[in-house]
This record gives C-alpha cells, sequence and structure tokens, in this order.
C-alpha cells in the first residue's frame, strides 16, 4: 500500500447507536472507552456520549423506536498493547470475540482486534503502526 495522508475529524461529525440495553451497552463502552484513553463525555436520561460516539435507549426520544442496526466501528489505538487492553476490556464488559489481536493483511502493521457489542455491532480497535500526528486530536470550542 502507498503512503496516504489520512485526516481525522473532518468527516464524522457523531454517530448514533440505538440499543436494547442502555445499563450493558454502557458498561461495555465505558470499558472499552477507558482502554483507549478516551473518557466519556456524560451521561442522561437514556443516553451516554464519548467525542463523536452517542448512544441511545430505544425508548428515547432520540431514537424514536428504533434499532440502529449492525455498524462496524473502528477506534484508534496508540499501540498494540492498547488493542490488546481494548480486546481484553471488552469481552469482560459483555462483548464477544469477533477477532483476536493480531495483524491483518490490509496494509503492513495493521494490527486490530475485533469484538461485538451487547447489540452485535461489530467494534475494532486498530492501531496502523508508527505515524506522524498533526495533533493529538481536534478541539472545537462554541
Amino acid at each position: 500500500m502507498e503512503t496516504q495522508a489520512l485526516h481525522r475529524g473532518r468527516l464524522i461529525d457523531h454517530i448514533q447507536l440505538v440499543v436494547r440495553d442502555l445499563p450493558a451497552s454502557q458498561a461495555f463502552y465505558a470499558a472499552i472507552l477507558e482502554s483507549l484513553g478516551v473518557p466519556m463525555g456524560g451521561t442522561g436520561e437514556g443516553y451516554f456520549w464519548a467525542d463523536e460516539l452517542f448512544v441511545t435507549a430505544v425508548d428515547s426520544p432520540a431514537a424514536l423506536g428504533v434499532l440502529t442496526g449492525r455498524h462496524h466501528l473502528a477506534f484508534q489505538a496508540q499501540d498494540r498493547a492498547m488493542v490488546d487492553k481494548f480486546y481484553k476490556a471488552a469481552l469482560a464488559h459483555g462483548g464477544q470475540d469477533h477477532g483476536a489481536p493480531g495483524e491483518r493483511a490490509y496494509h503492513p502493521g495493521y494490527y486490530a482486534a475485533f469484538v461485538l457489542d451487547p447489540d452485535g455491532n461489530n467494534i475494532e480497535a486498530v492501531y496502523h503502526g508508527e505515524a506522524k500526528r498533526s495533533a493529538a486530536s481536534v478541539v472545537i470550542e462554541f
């Protein structure tokens, strides 16, 4: 694969997952986000969020009574150890194995783990190998 510049923070504003069991999902996502060094943003009646991810209960006003269906979300990891930590945290908090940590053939150095969350979403943590980041994150204040 040829060298490329990847941009983060300009395509996706937010992602909403609508789940059956909000407490189970909150325990799962709190654990995996902590393993990735991402703090929870907040919680409210029928929802929780962290950065671009919003998770709502199926009976919340934002969900309109409809589950979102199966999605694949890939979270960035800072190194291989973080991928391993993500995988262990996911399995310990209601996730199901969907691909143990290891190198994948997507490109040299692609190290990832896959789990299914409590609603069957395919959740991945990936480390692409050594790279230079222009910033740790994009900060938007309003």
